[in-house]
């Protein structure tokens, strides 16, 4: 059987990197910690994936967890200062930069699916970046041109807290993820300018109201680079059928995220999560949105993983439960690779 390589649609390694904290880990080294590093993404046949810039917060809240009597809520979280949020993303977005550098051409950045190709076909992992979030881009727009002359190529206008273009969904369940206004004039002059300049727009972490705002504005296939289904995880970070069903209708694709709390019905943190539970998941999207719009948003370094998988070296068990529950071969590689590769050959100019 011909090995299956995978894209990742979405990780939070830059957060833990040596290259961006000093405590942090060398991504190039193995590690045990967290997830995701190179080493441990080559054992698990992974090519290269979307990796996202994201700015913490000033403060961290302090007892943000509600437990209520059938699931829970977190306070939603304040809007992050533009500047706060610019100065960690130059940050991060250096410390890629060194880390490709040290990788010594292991590692390369990418902005069109012919260097991902590229870059496939002569061994390098391929990093493209991801922002979480728009904080840092004022309303001038102009941090955006510069962010994508820097090679970003993905956006999620929103993280769970609102800016100025729109509005996160607050974490919890079981609720719908209509849970306030949609998208502000700027988030429709920036749904806009990311279409002209061919940066993919990403609805994960946005509430109902803004996804169909970007519905109706994008000339772009839709995706949700990490989420899962509401209909068996009625969490507010999961895709309702109708929403599900607009993405099947543009072309675009859903991430298939591994966090646990967005997996199992029951919402539960609980890394003891059976593989079953991750292949229902699929099935039911690709049920809903198709064969050709469903791939990997992992969400590594960002969410509890089912110990089954336990970090990116344990992908082959989750291909192999995918084999095992039906999917062909087909429908393997295109959720393993092809579906990512297809809706950014759609979204970006080859340029």
């Amino acid at each position: 059987m011909d090995t299956v390589r995978i894209f990742d649609g979405h990780n939070d390694a830059v957060q833990f990197m040596l290259d961006y904290r000093s405590d942090g880990r060398d991504f190039l080294a193995r590690s045990e910690a967290g997830h995701l590093d190179l080493p441990r993404a080559l054992e698990g046949g992974m090519a290269g994936g979307l990796f996202a810039m994201y700015a913490l917060p000033e403060h961290e809240p302090v007892n943000d967890l509600t437990i209520t009597h059938d699931g829970y809520e977190v306070r939603y979280a304040d809007a992050v200062h533009p500047d706060h949020a610019r100065r960690q993303i130059g940050g991060q977005l250096s410390a890629i930069r060194k880390l490709i550098g040290r990788s010594g051409g292991k590692m390369r950045l990418a902005t069109s699916v012919s260097e991902i190709e590229a870059a496939r076909y002569d061994g390098a992992f391929t990093v493209v970046l991801h922002m979480e979030g728009a904080d840092a881009i004022g309303p001038d727009l102009g941090y955006l041109d510069s962010l994508h002359d820097a090679g970003l190529r993905s956006l999620g206008i929103v993280w769970s807290r609102p800016n100025i273009f729109g509005y996160g969904v607050p974490f919890a369940y079981p609720r719908s993820p209509d849970t306030g206004p949609g998208l502000t004039d700027l988030g429709k002059d920036l749904i806009r300018r990311c279409n002209e300049l061919g940066i993919m727009i990403d609805v994960s972490h946005l509430n109902e109201r803004g996804f169909w705002d970007v519905a109706a504005l994008s000339t772009a296939p839709l995706v949700a680079t990490h989420a899962c289904a509401h209909a068996i995880c009625p969490s507010t970070r999961n895709l309702t059928d109708r929403q599900l069903d607009a993405i099947r209708d543009t072309g675009g694709v859903v991430g298939l995220n591994l966090a646990v709390n967005d997996i199992r019905a029951d919402a539960n943190l609980e890394e003891d999560t059976p593989f079953d539970a991750v292949v229902r998941q699929i099935d039911y999207l690709v049920t809903h949105v198709g064969a050709d719009g469903v791939a990997l948003g992992s969400d590594f370094d960002g969410a509890v993983m089912p110990r089954d998988i336990r970090d990116a070296s344990g992908l082959p068990h989750l291909v192999d439960a995918m084999r095992k529950s039906g999917f062909d071969h087909s429908t393997l590689q295109k959720f393993a690779y092809q579906n990512w590769l297809r809706v950014f050959d759609l979204t970006w100019p080859d340029r």
